[in-house]
């Protein structure tokens, strides 16, 4: 149990705990309170900042306010777990990201998952730098004020659109089932799929064969809403659980299911087959529309953008006659035009443009084809294309 006791520049809003001691000296045995140590003033009710009470947990865009809700038993062992001796004076132990961190942004990143690797990949590709102690769910970036908070990717929607945090990267599946005001910055390109309704293979050609009977999913939101649309008498029995949807008809609990297909093969493998599509879904990068970090967001959608850009493309650049440059630039258009110089020899130019990287070796081979020499490729690290 984390102790309540330290100097007043250390206590910080904090979930309602159990009584602890109050003092940087040793817990206490019995039930009175030792004096606090010299040069340590005793932590009290005047100086402790409390979260709020268990099931009253305040819904507010305010940073004050939205801390204690998000990441508060986090942050509590991640200061609690300086040595009591920092505790009381922090120059024994400097650390740069051990400070009050309440006023900034929070960015809710999944925790796990398929996409967790390249999510976590493509922030650090963005210069968002940041060291995650070990089981810890909060991470603080060295260069820019920002927290990120390791949440269930199934949550983060709720939580932006609650304002508990700011932004955050979730799926567009899970913010139409969570019904949240949300402003979707852009769209990661990661995590392609639909949500679609299935049945035994052979067994239904059309939904509303299912409408009325019983349906298992995990997005039980969006599964009433679809089938109310196909009801002509009895209402559709949508039952919810969390995990291993396919095998419900299997096992006798459904009729049909709705669930996540990305390339079908965990579907076929359960004996079913994709009856219609609800809706197509990919990871998208959303933000809370009364946020107060508006151009913080907006300088990391734009970091981000930049990584994305240079993730998909790369520079080529070589040398052509002029008399064939028409050509060339035909082969390599660039994304939004070719660069273009003239050489000391008049009769040819440089030319460079971005090529998307899937297609940069057929390129390479056309552009010889086509007269040019010199042909280098180059990766790109990082860009800022003005979007």
């Amino acid at each position: 149990m984390a102790r309540a006791g330290a100097c007043p520049s250390l206590i910080w809003s904090a979930p309602a705990a159990p009584a602890a001691a109050a003092s940087c000296g040793p817990a206490p045995t019995g039930r009175r309170r030792p004096a606090p140590r010299a040069g340590c003033a005793a932590a009290s009710p005047s100086l402790m900042k409390r979260g709020p009470a268990p099931g009253r947990a305040r819904r507010s865009c305010s940073a004050t306010a939205r801390w204690p809700t998000v990441a508060a038993a986090a942050a509590a062992a991640y200061y609690g777990s300086r040595p009591r001796e920092a505790a009381c004076d922090p120059q024994l132990v400097p650390h740069p990201e051990r400070h009050d961190r309440r006023g900034e942004l929070l960015f809710g990143v999944p925790k796990k998952g398929r996409l967790h690797e390249k999510i976590v990949g493509m922030l650090k590709g963005a210069g968002l730098e940041y060291k995650r102690e070990a089981r810890l769910d909060i991470a603080h970036c060295r260069d820019l004020p920002v927290s990120l908070v390791f949440l269930p990717a199934a949550d983060i929607a709720t939580y932006v659109g609650e304002g508990d945090v700011d932004m955050g990267i979730t799926g567009e599946d899970i913010i139409a089932e969570s019904e949240v005001d949300v402003i979707e910055l852009m769209r990661l390109g990661m995590g392609k799929c639909r949500l679609s309704v299935q049945a035994p293979a052979g067994s239904t050609q059309d939904p509303r064969q299912l409408a009325g009977k019983r349906v298992v999913t995990s997005f039980p939101v969006l599964t009433k809403k679809y089938f109310a649309g196909l009801e002509t008498g009895a209402e559709t029995k949508v039952k919810c659980i969390s995990g291993s949807v396919e095998a419900s008809c299997g096992l006798g609990l459904a009729d049909g299911i709705v669930d996540l297909v990305e390339t079908g093969t965990t579907m076929r493998a359960a004996g079913l087959e994709e009856v219609s599509v609800i809706m197509h879904t990919e990871t998208v990068l959303i933000a809370n529309p009364h946020s107060h970090h508006k151009e913080l967001i907006e300088l990391l959608r734009k970091r981000i953008s930049g990584f994305i850009t240079a993730s998909r493309y790369m520079m080529v650049t070589y040398n052509v006659p002029r008399h064939l440059l028409h050509v060339a630039r035909q082969i390599t258009p660039g994304k939004k035009s070719p660069s273009i110089q003239p050489l000391e020899d008049e009769a040819w130019v440089a030319v460079s443009a971005l090529v998307e990287k899937s297609k940069a070796a057929t390129i390479m081979d056309s552009l010889e084809a086509a007269g040019a020499t010199d042909i280098l490729l180059s990766a790109i690290h990082s860009s800022r294309m003005g979007d």
